[in-house]
């Protein structure tokens, strides 16, 4: 029987946008492992950045305690689990601060009452990662390697966001392990110990400072190559995003020669589950992982 989630997919994998790969990689990942997605209906934009920069604090976690409310509405009992770090963090901040905080979460339930709406708040909510380290487990993905990530090595590259300030349990925030074990689970050589495995990539800094983001990028590509790293694999979108697109920019500010493919976690295990370039979502990627295409061809 396959184990329900209350799906939360975020902006960034929506159609046509800078991660819909992404989705696609999930769901053949979790067609494999017999997880059901329950997407959340009508959900909203966690407002993520945005609303740090301006929106306010009750606009912001008003916004994620809809999509909770909506959840407990329509997914009763079922954890909130998304894939994008920034969904993750910004959900479960709100959750969080209304438990702390019974003035703000009063404040909370005028504004959500407009929409005849009402958050209870007692729904667990995961990262994606979490659910396959927490609830799957590594013995259970393993069983279904049908094809073993042979002869690449893999950095995993975990960034800010599903690191501090929640982290996931049971890992260090200086030295977090569960990407190692998921790229040793599937038949992959992971890079331990290289020295910006949780260096921020500069986020929203790409567009408002990008000399200040892309010196960060080049310091994480640098750290994963010099480690002998094939490739880099990150569960988080803006990661994904600002790792691998502006490789060009750093080379020719740089003098680097960077070409360092940059995929999710769920691009991994889908190919080591047997699924093709397109399933995997590798037919989107700006620079190609040659070596994990290679595997998904064969």
């Amino acid at each position: 029987m396959a184990t329900e989630y209350s799906f939360y997919p975020g902006c960034s994998s929506q159609k046509g946008a800078s991660s819909s790969n992404y989705l696609n990689s999930v769901k053949t990942m979790a067609d494999k492992l017999d997880i059901k997605l329950n997407e959340i209906p009508d959900w909203n934009c966690c407002s993520a950045s945005i609303g740090y920069a301006g929106g306010g604090q009750l606009p912001r976690l008003a916004l994620s305690a809809r999509n909770i409310a909506l959840s407990e509405k329509h997914n009763q009992g079922q954890t909130i689990v998304s894939p994008c770090a920034a969904c993750w963090l910004a959900t479960k901040e709100a959750s969080e601060r209304l438990k702390e905080n019974e003035t703000l979460k009063k404040e909370t339930q005028i504004v959500l009452k407009e929409v005849g709406l009402k958050v209870e708040n007692e729904t667990p909510i995961k990262h994606m990662v979490e659910v396959l380290i927490e609830d799957i487990g590594f013995d259970k993905i393993k069983k279904q390697v049908t094809k073993p990530l042979k002869d690449i090595k893999i950095a995993g590259y975990v960034g800010c966001q599903t690191n501090r300030p929640f982290g996931i349990n049971g890992e260090s925030y200086e030295n977090p392990k569960y990407l190692d074990n998921l790229i040793d689970t599937l038949g992959g050589t992971p890079i331990e110990n290289y020295d910006k495995k949780v260096q921020c990539c500069g986020g929203a800094l790409a567009f408002s400072e990008p000399e200040k983001s892309q010196m960060m990028i080049k310091d994480i590509i640098e750290s994963a190559a010099d480690a002998g790293a094939d490739m880099i694999v990150t569960p988080c979108p803006v990661c994904q995003m600002n790792v691998e697109v502006y490789q060009d920019q750093i080379n020719t500010k740089y003098k680097t020669n960077f070409k360092m493919p940059v995929t999710y976690y769920s691009s991994l295990i889908s190919v080591a589950f047997g699924a093709n370039i397109k399933n995997s979502a590798l037919d989107q990627q700006i620079i190609p992982a040659t070596k994990l295409n290679a595997i998904a061809k064969s």
